[in-house]
């Protein structure tokens, strides 16, 4: 799992930031991506990536403001000329599909691949057999939600030095006891999967918000989390402006992590106002509050390694 910052501004797009995008890059769990909101232009920010828009396998979308959907249009319709073929599913608040649907319409675009649409609301959303995702609306000037992803518990590893000394030879036996069935051997003996696997290991937990005031949903979502994305459109010194406009501080940011008992916390969607040398003070106040804080600058990539964050570079 690694989160691939496309686009970390607030608002409109600025010479550091771009609109909001974050792509939630699954390859190793399931060989597709998750793309949370879509800003204009998202589909440029990802010429300089590796990501390929036809392993987009759901959009979510926190909200229905410009800088968060103005750049589904083009990336739906680059997806097709890019050979994608597998359906595609978009997540969000009512009135999504009506405005993709005539945006699609009006500009005469095809696409050469099944479109469906979730119109959320609050609870769970999706569910197979290895994830869950909820939401729940948070506090903006028009609905918006978050959105708490959440692994479920991996395989435990096959001890393969027990199942050897059961009896059991090498080869495809060994393959199903690892994903939980039991074999019987040739003899007739029965031996049990948990009898020769360690205990499931727990998932990760992501939780990824909204443009938001500080508010009782973003705590919920964001409880005993791995990681909180977060946006901190302002800073302490601006928090009168963050109540009007319905935004965080990196204060009110760092407040919700430490009350959720959250493991990590990343600032984004930062106003235009702060400049680059300006981030280690925004960090620093956060920090105050909850102690693991990072900011998200466009074409950041984080991952957890041994259940740490890192910031890591992708290799083009």
């Amino acid at each position: 799992m690694e989160l691939h910052f496309l686009g970390t501004g607030a608002g409109m797009p600025s010479k550091e930031r771009n609109t909001s995008s974050l792509a939630f890059k699954l390859l190793e769990e399931r060989g597709t991506i998750w793309l949370f909101d879509c800003g204009e232009a998202t589909q440029h920010q990802i010429l300089q990536t590796t990501i390929k828009p036809r392993k987009i396998e759901k959009i979510f979308i926190t909200h229905l403001h410009g800088d968060h959907i103005f750049g589904l249009p083009g990336l739906l319709s680059s997806r097709s000329f890019l050979g994608g073929v597998d359906p595609l599913v978009l997540y969000g608040p009512k009135g999504l599909k009506e405005w993709v649907l005539c945006s699609l319409e009006i500009s005469n675009t095809h696409l050469t691949y099944p479109l469906q649409f979730v119109e959320i609301e609050e609870g769970i959303i999706f569910e197979d057999d290895q994830f869950i995702v909820t939401v729940k609306q948070l506090e903006h000037v028009i609905p918006c939600y978050g959105y708490r992803i959440e692994q479920k518990p991996l395989l435990g590893e096959l001890l393969i030095d027990k199942a050897k000394a059961l009896g059991v030879p090498k080869g495809p036996l060994l393959g199903k006891l690892k994903h939980g069935e039991d074999v019987t051997l040739e003899d007739g003996t029965v031996v049990y999967s948990k009898d020769v696997t360690a205990p499931p290991k727990k998932g990760f937990v992501v939780t990824i918000l909204g443009d938001t005031k500080y508010c009782d949903a973003s705590r919920e979502l964001s409880k005993d989390a791995d990681i909180v994305e977060h946006e901190a459109t302002f800073d302490h010194k601006t928090d009168h402006l963050a109540s009007d406009y319905g935004h965080s501080t990196n204060m009110d940011a760092a407040k919700i992590a430490n009350e959720a008992s959250a493991k990590h916390l990343i600032l984004n969607h930062i106003s235009a106002r702060f400049l680059p040398q300006d981030m280690e003070g925004i960090i620093n106040e956060a920090k105050t509050i909850f102690p693991h804080v990072f900011v998200a600058n466009d074409f950041s990539v984080f991952t957890l390694k041994q259940g740490k964050l890192v910031e890591v570079n992708e290799e083009l």
